[in-house]
């Protein structure tokens, strides 16, 4: 069973900012289409957050293929072990990419601060203690990245367990704020006819309704690693093999890249 960091651990969706604009070009035709496919990758490389969405994706691209290839062989070897040692790799460097993270998530913890008050009075609790949850995170992992490193001297595998656990509360708490507000979206038309303001339009409700579907897909798919990762007994934990790990992270991965290239999430600062 792997005490490591969670390969990729996405972003939490309060610092998921959207992507950069995308420049216009005048050329004609296909020429146009692929000068603008190439610019948006490159605005999209040159954002922290959309490099590390990329890498994440091809973290667990490699872990799913290296997985699936390698089959019951252990330890892989050949072409299946260079691909887990590359994801692996790109592990580490989000790892140690995420050592600055602390002070955006505080940014964004102390501007929500305990949420607007025309906000619904579950989802501002759910949100302040998802914002906990992940504030707490950041240092637990450097703490236990430090101890790897020989900067402190401190055992690291409970600093590990504790980071994940705190992820997957996060990533709970994520999940339970999505569907009370799809229950709240389900009530808001009945609400709205007794109410003189006016209601958001069907296409509103809908965006909202896939943003929040797809944002529970994806946490379920992230909580499901994040339990692999705690210390055997708990649940499935230490029971995925490293295909099953690679394909969950992967469609979390996409669903984040899409919502991203979307503007389907629903908390983007």
């Amino acid at each position: 069973m792997a005490t490591a960091p969670p390969p990729s651990r996405r972003a939490p969706r309060q610092l998921q900012a959207g992507r950069g604009p995308r420049p216009v070009t005048s050329h004609p035709g296909s020429v146009a289409m692929a000068a603008g496919a190439l610019s948006g990758l490159v605005a999209v490389l040159e954002t922290y957050r959309g490099r590390d969405r990329v890498v994440r994706a091809l973290c667990y691209g490699c872990q799913l293929a290296g997985g699936a290839l390698a089959g019951p062989q252990a330890p892989p070897s050949g072409l299946p072990g260079s691909l887990l040692a590359v994801s692996a790799q790109l592990s580490a460097c989000r790892t140690a990419l995420r050592l600055f993270d602390d002070f955006a998530m505080l940014g964004y913890s102390c501007g929500y601060g305990l949420g607007p008050k025309d906000e619904d009075v579950l989802v501002r609790g759910l949100s302040v203690l998802c914002n906990l949850a992940n504030q707490l995170y950041y240092p637990c992992e450097h703490v236990a990245w430090a101890a790897d490193a020989g900067i402190i001297r401190v055992g690291s595998r409970k600093w590990w367990t504790l980071s994940t656990a705190l992820w997957a509360s996060s990533l709970l708490l994520g999940i339970l704020r999505s569907l009370r507000i799809l229950f709240q979206l389900r009530r808001k038309p009945r609400q709205h006819q007794c109410s003189t303001s006016s209601p958001p339009s069907r296409r509103e409700v809908k965006a909202r309704v896939k943003a929040e579907v797809l944002s529970i897909l994806a946490d379920l798919a992230d909580l499901s690693n994040a339990i692999h990762w705690l210390p055997p007994g708990f649940l499935w934990a230490g029971r995925f093999p490293p295909w099953l790990v690679g394909l969950l992270g992967t469609i979390s991965s996409l669903i984040g890249i899409y919502q991203a290239s979307r503007g389907g999430n629903s908390e983007a600062v």
